[in-house]
């Protein structure tokens, strides 16, 4: 099945490494080529940013979703295809959600983190089967994966939350795997 609409979660920051910007300019890139929409947090600043770019590039469909309190922190960007401002995070979140058939974790900081636990909370508490799809470039999310493998074998959560969630190492990777899940 093709995936029509994806939510990426990702840094509003740039980090430490100029390859991760231009990684997630790439994969916006390859979002737009493929005609798979992008669903975002709505900044134009960081990895954010570079991915919304990235998909704009190629004349793909952005939708940018942004509480209110955060549209001059992250430094919105209102040249997308639609941009929704809403009143909390949490109604940012649920909007993403509703929107997206897949999740596509770039690097990221607590932000990113949180957004993509709550994912994954969800899927194990029976409310969505959507893909999750951690990408590791230079295996940034390598201390993540360890700790849900640490959760697992400390007796505080089952083994099967491996499988709402998949690992892949490579940009190019991602559209299949979220394809073959669907």
């Amino acid at each position: 099945m093709k995936v029509s609409n994806v939510c990426v979660y990702c840094g509003s920051a740039a980090g430490e490494d100029p390859a991760f910007v231009e990684d997630a300019e790439r994969f916006g890139r390859l979002l737009g080529r493929e005609g798979v929409g992008l669903v975002y947090g709505g900044a134009r600043i960081g990895l954010m940013g570079a991915v919304a770019r990235g998909v704009l590039a190629e004349n793909g469909r952005v939708t940018g979703v942004i509480p209110d309190f955060l549209r001059h922190v992250e430094v919105e960007l209102r040249d997308v295809t639609e941009f929704i401002v809403t009143p909390s995070m949490h109604e940012r979140k649920w909007t993403m959600f509703e929107r997206a058939d897949a999740f596509v974790v770039l690097p990221g900081g607590i932000g990113t983190v949180e957004e993509t636990i709550e994912m994954l909370t969800w899927a194990q508490l029976g409310r969505h089967k959507k893909p999750i799809v951690l990408v590791n470039l230079r295996e940034f999310w390598n201390p993540m994966v360890g700790l849900l493998d640490h959760v697992i074998a400390s007796g505080f959560s089952h083994s099967n939350i491996r499988s709402m969630y998949c690992v892949v190492d490579r940009i190019e990777d991602v559209l299949p795997r979220i394809e073959a899940a669907l």
